[in-house]
């Protein structure tokens, strides 16, 4: 594993800089060398102080540590897909977008930074998980990667995850579910969560604003 410390030498800065920006004395700063263990937000902190991204941040950190084993395919189609080589995917910040569409729409912008995963289907992206409605099959802080699809009925596979954001009463709310068929009829679909906690919900098809398909996960804090 490189560590955070490792990290901020390769840089060219001192453990000060980063200390001061984290909050904390000089001397704790090895407690922060393992970043698998580190928030989202100590590590956008960290990037920032390093003046990294935080795609590169964690390209770093888990240099020579990444495993097949630490990436999911979620989806797995009958049909044979496309595969992608290099497999370079951008990492975007869900949270400094206006919303879903405008991150699938303006694909230059919002970027955390890459992630390098080659042989993979093609994807569109990837952001942050949050929330535990998919827990233990995705935990907070993992990584999806999704391919876009239109918001249209004969364009869902029904059984699948997707990154969905909805309209609820003029708010939109971003979340990752199955889509199922909803007994409602056709123009409705039903969102239905892994954690057997999380009850599932039917919402019209109208109010869909934005769809991606979950191609595969990554879990960061798998280093050894």
């Amino acid at each position: 594993m490189i560590t955070l410390r490792q990290i901020i030498r390769n840089q060219g800065v001192t453990n000060k800089v980063i200390a001061d920006a984290l909050g904390i004395e000089s001397t704790n700063i090895g407690r922060y060398d393992d970043l698998s263990k580190r928030r989202l937000s100590e590590l956008i902190i960290i990037s920032k102080a390093l003046d990294m991204s935080l795609g590169d941040l964690v390209q770093q950190a888990m240099a020579d540590e990444i495993e097949l084993g630490d990436v999911t395919i979620i989806n797995k189609p009958k049909y044979i897909e496309k595969i992608d080589e290099e497999g370079i995917i951008n990492l975007y910040d869900i949270e400094a977008a206006a919303n879903l569409k405008s991150l699938l729409v303006n694909k230059d912008q919002n970027i955390l930074g890459k992630i390098s995963i080659p042989n993979i289907p093609k994807c569109d992206g990837a952001v942050y998980v949050k929330g535990d409605s998919m827990y233990p099959l995705l935990k907070s802080g993992d990584i999806i990667a999704y391919k876009e699809v239109p918001v249209e009925i004969q364009h869902i596979f029904y059984g699948e995850m997707y990154l969905v954001s909805i309209d609820v009463e003029g708010e939109e709310y971003l979340t990752v579910k199955y889509i199922n068929q909803s007994e409602k009829g056709g123009d409705w679909i039903k969102l239905v969560s892994y954690n057997q906690h999380h009850q599932p919900k039917d919402f019209p098809l109208a109010s869909v604003k934005a769809l991606a398909l979950v191609k595969l996960s990554i879990r960061m804090n798998t280093m050894k």
